[in-house]
């Protein structure tokens, strides 16, 4: 066995892969630095991480596509850092923005656990669903990339300085438990994903 085999194994998509999984990780080091000093601009470097982490995961596709080269290493590759981009750092971003009541963590756990379960779906089913191209088709339910639009909305808020106690639509206090309505995105968002709607694949 040569050393670092498994690098040498990898194909250029596959480095794309990891720069969404490195970037995704940046997200949320950036937010845990928001939650230690409040300083904004951490909030707004873990959404541009996340959107970074996004034009990787649409370039590893389209590499892999042109060159030809794709493997079951990089699906898993895909699956797992799109798990820690647009699952957990989007979670993560929504607690450190101010989302930290217990029904707002079920809530966050509950889109995280969905995302999971999306992607889990959909590589054991890519078989199945592809078509006589032997090319997946469709996506069922909605990817887990498009929780991009909660981070954006996140960072339009930490703009307008709606954030914490200032968040929009406030909170309520359920049986002595806080509950920010603005946290019921992320539920939407999750049970869209574990959906069966049927999403044409570019």
């Amino acid at each position: 066995m040569k050393r670092f085999s498994m690098i040498r194994d990898f194909h250029l998509a596959d480095w794309f892969t990891l720069g969404n999984a490195v970037c995704g990780t940046g997200a949320l080091f950036s937010t845990i630095s928001y939650i230690d000093d409040s300083d904004v601009m951490h909030i707004y470097l873990a959404c541009a991480l996340v959107f970074a982490a996004l034009v990787f995961d649409v370039l590893d596709g389209r590499i892999a596509r042109w060159r030809q080269k794709a493997s079951l290493l990089g699906k898993e590759l895909d699956s797992l850092a799109d798990v820690i981009s647009f699952g957990v750092a989007p979670a993560i971003i929504g607690y450190g923005c101010g989302m930290r009541g217990l029904y707002d963590r079920v809530m966050l756990a509950y889109f995280v656990a969905c995302g999971v379960s999306r992607l889990a779906r959909y590589n054991v089913t890519t078989e199945e669903m592809s078509g006589s191209a032997g090319k997946v088709t469709h996506f069922e339910g909605t990817p887990i990339p498009t929780s991009f639009a909660i981070v954006l909305m996140l960072g339009i808020a930490a703009w307008f300085d709606a954030l914490g106690p200032r968040m929009w639509f406030g909170e309520w206090r359920i049986a002595g438990f806080t509950l920010h309505p603005l946290v019921l995105v992320y539920a939407i968002s999750g049970s869209l994903m574990i959906s069966r709607i049927r999403i044409p694949k570019p």
